[in-house]
């Protein structure tokens, strides 16, 4: 059985690091899929090649890592715009996935949190890959939101309440300090997590890593009231990031159709 995580942005990964250890320790495959691509081509690459580095040392393997924004146009920030493009894409690489063998047994993906709309992009898709497998259960991850704040202020490790129940993995001390210090994996994204990082694990530490499900009604709600984190700061309005993921979603649906 194989866990397949839907992620937006080489280095997403690094927030889920604790669910890729637990998956590991089930025995599980893992399959890895980027959906954004970049409009500086050199730098794609440059994070690509950190990604399969950083997976490389959770014993990850290159094949496992599924670059599929790449070339496509969709690119970094734009993912709501260009669900129509990246589904049937992500749909085609985990049918792929289950040809050769290695049922689904879950999705990962990040929260629905109003965090980065490429984010919220993803969820959104999960939740619609997964009716179409069948139900595989969802399993969302947070890395950071603006809930209740102003500016470019966020909070990081801060799971929204609104995404329900949070279920704990336990990490050892040990655990901590790995996950802590691996973040230099990613040396071109340096100025990026200099300001995520810091908010990240304070957040953690004082709640504990927890995913949490992410059920298909969720992703029709405003992430949380008030204006969200990528509002304020990429000036893109929920209301923009609804309506194309609706959009995208109402025109597969009518080529579907019989």
């Amino acid at each position: 059985m194989s866990v397949v995580y839907i992620l937006a942005h080489f280095d997403d990964e690094y927030c889920a690091l604790p669910l890729i250890w637990q998956a590991a320790r089930e025995g599980l495959e893992q399959r890895f899929v980027y959906l954004v691509d970049y409009r500086d081509a050199a730098l794609g690459a440059r994070r690509l090649a950190e990604t399969r580095v950083f997976l490389a040392r959770q014993g990850i393997a290159e094949a496992a890592v599924l670059p599929l924004g790449l070339g496509s146009g969709v690119f970094d920030q734009s993912l709501h715009r260009g669900a129509g493009v990246m589904f049937p894409r992500l749909a085609e690489a985990v049918a792929q996935v289950q040809a050769e063998g290695a049922g689904v047994t879950r999705l990962v993906v990040p929260a629905w949190e109003g965090g980065h709309m490429d984010h919220d992009a993803c969820a959104f898709m999960a939740v619609r890959l997964a009716a179409r497998l069948g139900g595989p259960p969802v399993r969302q991850f947070t890395l950071y939101n603006g809930r209740g704040l102003a500016g470019p202020l966020l909070r990081g490790g801060a799971p929204l309440a609104q995404n329900g129940p949070r279920t704990a993995v336990r990490l050892t001390p040990a655990e901590w300090l790995r996950w802590m210090a691996v973040v230099r994996a990613f040396p071109s994204q340096a100025y990026a997590w200099s300001g995520i990082w810091p908010a990240m694990f304070a957040g953690t530490a004082r709640r504990g890593f927890a995913w949490q499900a992410l059920e298909p009604a969720r992703v029709t709600a405003r992430p949380h009231a008030g204006a969200l984190f990528y509002e304020r700061m990429f000036k893109v309005a929920y209301e923009e990031v609804r309506a194309a993921l609706d959009d995208a979603f109402r025109d597969a649906a009518m080529e579907e159709s019989p």
